[in-house]
């Protein structure tokens, strides 16, 4: 590992990309302090610590809602947009001609994709400063019209500006830049948290913390396997001669990955687990039928039950979904075939198409149960002991140690670039 580190500081080219990530990542931490003018940010911090679904939200954003920051949306607008567009894709004809365009139509996508951003974020700004505005901390104080729409158009600014920056970060090839964003937000309250496990440790507890730190372990491992594993498909080359010279006849092998989705369906479920219950908190004050189905809400997704099981059903889901749209069978046999290759007692053409995908299938039943099982290995835990710190440990643990696995394969990935390019 250290000889990696090495070779990535000695190549200049990867060094400028390392270090210009780096600076975005502290660029978007030292806007996550600056906070929006007005806010009483002590009223905040105490409704946040009293409600688990706007905690939860707090912690994968960095902190930056309990700031009040100008960027406390974090990249939740673009996630939602881009869960939009790769649904769109599988039931609008007119997307699914532009994900099979190649790189220009995945430009189009994207660049739609930016463009729904803006009105969600200003959706989710309104709606959020509502939320906050109908508690009795006092948060945003008398808010005059032009206050309200400064705040929104603010919030909405930082979010887009978060965007830009994750796009900037992935031009680099050193990571995905909106998981890099979320995983320097959940790193970034790792001091705080173990500070706050240090000032009220209770000996009489301890056996919490053994299971905090068996829970993180069991995480660490399940992830790096689930991500690791891969089947090797074994690929024969047709032997071609040419004149005197012959070529191919070798035997090579095609990886299938047990979890092609890597971090992003932990991603996406949070994203809608949290949704309903957001939305729900702006109704509960309401009177009627409104008042008590929005109440409903709120205490169902409390419930720690319904929660995990709502989690693991997402998780699994979003694997299924995610794995869709990134892997292509029928491409994959067609560059197969197209190379003179074939799969050992498989015909090319459509029987390669229709083992890939069967083989495919295999593996993603076990990796997405794999995945919803860790998912929610930390509400069990929660249930068990009744610490929150157990789920929000957990879960951030999960997106932090698959964050890091992907930047370090990209990173691998720069340095075989650079040998052969100096071969």
């Amino acid at each position: 590992m250290w000889e990696k580190l090495r070779k990535i500081w000695t190549i200049p080219d990867i060094r400028k990309r390392v270090l210009f990530v780096i600076g975005l990542l502290v660029v978007f931490r030292v806007a996550a302090h600056i906070p929006v003018p007005g806010v009483n940010v002590e009223g905040l911090r105490q409704f946040l610590a009293g409600n688990q679904v706007l905690g939860l939200l707090n912690l994968f954003s960095g902190g930056t809602i309990q700031n009040f920051s100008i960027v406390m949306l974090g990249v939740a607008p673009y996630i939602t947009a881009s869960i939009i567009f790769q649904l769109l894709t599988m039931v609008v004809p007119r997307f699914e001609e532009l994900s099979k365009e190649g790189e220009s139509g995945q430009q189009k996508i994207s660049m739609y994709t930016r463009i729904a951003s803006v009105p969600l974020a200003f959706l989710q700004a309104f709606g959020t400063i509502k939320l906050l505005n109908q508690t009795q901390f006092g948060i945003l104080g008398d808010l005059t019209t032009f206050k309200y729409v400064s705040i929104i158009l603010t919030i909405t600014a930082g979010s887009v500006f978060l965007m830009w920056l994750g796009e900037l970060i992935t031009e680099k090839n050193v990571g995905n830049g909106i998981s890099l964003l979320i995983f320097a937000g959940i790193i970034s309250s790792l001091p705080t948290t173990v500070q706050t496990a240090i000032v009220n440790y209770d000996p009489s507890q301890l056996y919490l913390y053994l299971i905090f730190l068996a829970l993180a372990l069991a995480t660490i491992l399940g992830v790096v396997f689930v991500s690791e594993a891969q089947r090797n498909i074994p690929v024969s080359y047709a032997r071609q001669n040419q004149g005197t010279r012959s070529f191919g006849g070798m035997t090579n092998y095609l990886p299938l990955r047990l979890n092609m989705a890597g971090v992003v369906p932990i991603i996406f479920a949070i994203s809608m687990v949290l949704f309903p219950p957001m939305v729900a908190q702006f109704f509960v004050s309401n009177g009627g039928f409104v008042g008590s189905a929005a109440t409903f809400v709120v205490n169902i997704f409390n419930n720690q039950l319904f929660y995990g099981i709502t989690y693991f059903i997402l998780v699994f889901g979003f694997t299924y979904f995610y794995t869709s749209v990134v892997f292509n069978p029928k491409k994959m046999a067609e560059n197969l075939q197209r190379q003179g290759a074939f799969i050992l007692g498989v015909r090319p053409g459509t029987q390669t198409e229709e083992y890939l995908q069967k083989t495919m299938t295999k593996l993603l039943f076990s990796g997405a149960i794999f995945l919803g099982l860790i998912a929610i290995l930390p509400v069990a835990a929660q249930a068990v002991t009744g610490s929150q710190t157990l789920i929000i440990g957990g879960t951030g643990l999960l997106i932090v140690v698959s964050v890091a696995i992907e930047t370090t394969k990209q990173l691998q990935s720069q340095l075989k670039m650079h040998e052969y390019d100096h071969v």
